[in-house]
């Protein structure tokens, strides 16, 4: 058994358009959403490409989640009063 780790764009009603597009495949055992981070944990006996394809195949955005989504979501989720540019002005 595998799990394939997905970055899908989740807007609104997506999970439920994602479930459906994945439930087609034979093989899943299980899905998590996690629609904060727009992420997608697929578990099963399904070859991972065929995931990705009929995620996209229902209209989805999806990729595979790489690192590099951890830190654009660890960044994304900062509070941004605690940001600060004091150089700012230089850039003028």
């Amino acid at each position: 058994m595998e799990s394939v780790e997905l970055k899908v764009e989740m807007v609104g009603i997506h999970e439920k358009r994602l479930r459906k597009c994945l439930s087609k495949l034979k093989g899943i055992e299980k899905v998590e959403v996690d629609a904060n981070s727009q992420k997608v944990v697929v578990t099963g006996y399904a070859h991972r490409n065929k995931i990705l394809k009929a995620i996209r195949r229902g209209g989805l955005k999806a990729d595979f989640w790489s690192a590099q989504n951890e830190l654009l979501h660890a960044y994304a989720s900062a509070s941004y009063g605690s940001l600060r540019f004091s150089n700012f002005n230089n850039f003028f």
